[in-house]
């Protein structure tokens, strides 16, 4: 056991030895698997930033444990005839199926209902087109997680009384409050004068989109004002993540009941949760994963090449060592691993080093874009076992080379 564990110290120490003689021939070597060792992190790094910074986007606007339920209501892409058939089909939820789903759902935390509208305001002669007008229950406030930074949300006994009362998303503050508080004030949704009650923070956007261009108004006002065009979607939310499925089968249960839908009858209506998004991001990074990781490793075969090619030189150069080294007992075994060991060493320093440059470059991108970039520990063990796997078989022909080499003839050379 000592003499095997000597053996590797050796070849080991050798290996970094000859690695420091040639510093410069070393690194141009390395640039290859540094390369695609750093690209293969980034992207790793890059792809699990997008998928938090989009979830995290979701969470903020929709809120956690989420489902809605709408007259029409998917996610992702859906075939044209597909959509005719779900459109002549679907029914809209009336507000008294609302109130029967909310009173029966006992594995739902809350039950709210919501309106919405797309509007262009005009208040003082300053226009703002396209703002979302969102009638809602004084409930959405917990259903999506809202923060309030000024002011409060909607009251019950305001959405019992309809009363003209908003809450305005931060675009809405920014184009018409640039330099004041508006709580207090008053904005006209079609000409009716809306006393606002707070602000709510300032969530960004998702895909180019604000999600900030909103105003939320008592549910009950919004149907008064709009009328009830395609119904209204019922919202709910389960106090566990793990409650969620269960939440919504028990929401679609009773909604299919008081439709009175039978056991192989289609739903009437549409649900999405925010599980359903996470899943379908998770495919969507996924793919890009797929198709980019796999071009990425084309550096560090390009780079293993390079590796193969220098230690083919090594061999030549040391041809006289390796013929002493046989002809003091060393065997093909041990020559060969000696080579390998070398081999891999340089490639394993390389994906070290690229792990240090990518950790580097993602905390560079991720201060420019504001987004959270996490080198996941996944990433970085499948770069250095690549690494480690391209030095072990750049080397293997070199390494095979070398053992062969007769110590007469090796020694004649020198």
């Amino acid at each position: 056991m000592r003499r095997l564990y000597s053996f590797y110290a050796d070849a080991f120490r050798i290996a970094i030895k000859s690695i420091f003689e040639h510093k410069l021939r070393a690194f141009l070597t390395l640039l290859g698997v540094i390369i695609g060792v750093a690209s293969v992190v980034i992207v790793g790094a890059s792809i699990s930033g997008l998928n938090s910074y989009v979830m995290g986007t979701i969470t903020k606007v929709l809120g956690a444990n989420h489902f809605m339920m709408a007259r029409i209501a998917f996610t992702g892409s859906m075939e044209d005839d597909e959509f005719e058939r779900i459109n002549k089909r679907n029914k809209k939820i009336e507000w008294g199926e609302f109130e029967y789903i909310k009173a029966r759902c006992t594995s739902c935390s809350e039950v709210g209902g919501q309106k919405n509208t797309m509007e262009d305001l005009n208040q003082d002669g300053i226009e703002m087109p396209g703002v979302r007008i969102l009638g809602v229950t004084a409930n959405m406030e917990i259903i999506e997680d809202k923060t309030i930074v000024d002011g409060r949300f909607i009251l019950d006994t305001e959405v019992e009384r309809s009363a003209r009362v908003a809450v305005i998303g931060w675009d809405v503050k920014d184009k018409y409050f640039p330099n004041t508080n508006p709580v207090g004030k008053t904005i006209k949704v079609r000409g009716v004068p809306m006393r606002i009650v707070g602000i709510e923070e300032q969530r960004g956007s998702m895909f180019g989109d604000s999600q900030d261009r909103h105003i939320y108004i008592p549910v009950t006002t919004h149907l008064s004002m709009f009328g009830w065009g395609d119904g209204v979607q019922v919202h709910g939310k389960s106090a566990k993540p793990e409650d969620l499925d269960n939440a919504i089968e028990e929401a679609r249960t009773e909604l299919r009941n008081k439709r009175k839908l039978i056991g192989s009858e289609e739903d009437t209506f549409g649900v999405v949760n925010t599980k359903d998004l996470s899943n379908q991001i998770d495919q969507f990074t996924g793919a890009i994963a797929g198709v980019v990781i796999p071009i990425t490793f084309i550096t560090l075969v390009v780079g293993g090449i390079v590796v193969m090619n220098i230690m083919l030189v090594s061999v030549t150069e040391r041809t006289f060592e390796v013929g002493l080294r046989k002809a003091l007992g060393a065997t093909r075994k041990q020559i060969m691993l000696q080579f390998l060991i070398e081999s891999s060493t340089l490639c394993l320093l390389g994906g070290l080093l690229g792990i240090i440059i990518a950790a580097s470059i993602t905390k560079l991108i991720g201060m420019g874009l504001g987004i959270t970039m996490t080198i996941t520990p996944g990433y970085i063990i499948l770069a250095v076992a690549v690494s480690s796997l391209i030095g072990i078989i750049a080397g293997l022909y070199p390494a095979f080379k070398a053992s062969k080499l007769d110590p007469i003839v090796a020694l004649t050379r020198a």
